[in-house]
C-alpha cells in the first residue's frame, strides 16, 4: 500500500495545473482506494456500475466516481446516484437516458462524449463526424439535466509514438471544434479526458485535462 501512496504523489506532482488525475481502480480492492485516498486521491474511475456502487457505501463522501467504461442504457438507472461524471456517452440515446433517470431523482450529472480515433475495432465511440452530429442533437434547454463537458477518447496501444500523438490531437480538434461551435457559450465545455499509463505525458502535451491511470498507480488488476 506505500507503493500506491508513493505513486499517487509522484504523479499528482507532474501533472501542470488545469489536469487532474483520474485513478483508475476497477478490479481493484478497497483497501487499495483507501491508501490512494490516504495520499490525497478524490477522483477514482471505475467500469461496472455495481463496484461503483459497493466502493461508494464503503469509501469517504468526498469521492467522485467516474465511470469510464462502456455504459448500456439498462445499467444507467444504477448509476446516476453515484457517479459524477460518465466518460462514455457514444450515441444521444444513451445521453437522453442519462438525462431522464437524472430528472427522476433531481440531479444534474456531468458527461463527456466518447471519440474513437484508434486503430483497434474492439473499441467504443463515436467518429468526429458521428459526434459533431450527436453535439448538434443536444440542447440543454431540453436536456437540462445532463452537461457535456467536454470529449474523451483512447489512442491506439502501439510503441508508435507519432501515432498516439496524431490520434490525441485528432481528439482534440473535435473539441476545439465543439468548443468554438456548439458549446461556445457553454463554460462547462472544457474538459479532455485522454490518456493512461502508457501514454499520459504525450496526452498531456496535447491537451489532456483527465488522464486516466490505472497499472502505474495500483499495479496489474486483480480480477
Amino acid at each position: 500500500m506505500e507503493n500506491i501512496e508513493k505513486h499517487i504523489k509522484e504523479i499528482s506532482g507532474e501533472l501542470p495545473e488545469g489536469v487532474k488525475l483520474v485513478a483508475v481502480s476497477k478490479f481493484h480492492p478497497v483497501e487499495s482506494l483507501r491508501a490512494a485516498y490516504k495520499a490525497g486521491q478524490r477522483i477514482f474511475g471505475e467500469s461496472r456500475v455495481q463496484e461503483i456502487k459497493l466502493k461508494h457505501e464503503v469509501m469517504p463522501a468526498d469521492v467522485q466516481w467516474h465511470f469510464i467504461g462502456h455504459l448500456q442504457t439498462n445499467k444507467v438507472r444504477a448509476l446516476v446516484p453515484y457517479v459524477a461524471l460518465i466518460h462514455s456517452i457514444d450515441s444521444l440515446r444513451l445521453l437522453e437516458c442519462v438525462d431522464s433517470e437524472a430528472r427522476r431523482i433531481g440531479r444534474v450529472v456531468d458527461v463527456l462524449l466518447q471519440l474513437h480515433v484508434a486503430k483497434e475495432t474492439t473499441k467504443f465511440g463515436l467518429t468526429p463526424d458521428e459526434c459533431k452530429e450527436l453535439a448538434c442533437g443536444y440542447a440543454l434547454e431540453k436536456m437540462p439535466n445532463v452537461r457535456v463537458c467536454g470529449v474523451m477518447g483512447m489512442a491506439t496501444n502501439t510503441d508508435d509514438e507519432a501515432e498516439v500523438r496524431r490520434e490525441f490531437r485528432a481528439i482534440k480538434t473535435v473539441f476545439d471544434e465543439l468548443k468554438a461551435t456548439q458549446f461556445a457559450d457553454c463554460e462547462y465545455f472544457k474538459e479532455i479526458s485522454m490518456g493512461m499509463s502508457d501514454d499520459y505525458r504525450i496526452a498531456i502535451e496535447e491537451g489532456s485535462t483527465l488522464v486516466r491511470i490505472g497499472t502505474s498507480i495500483f499495479g496489474e488488476r486483480e480480477y
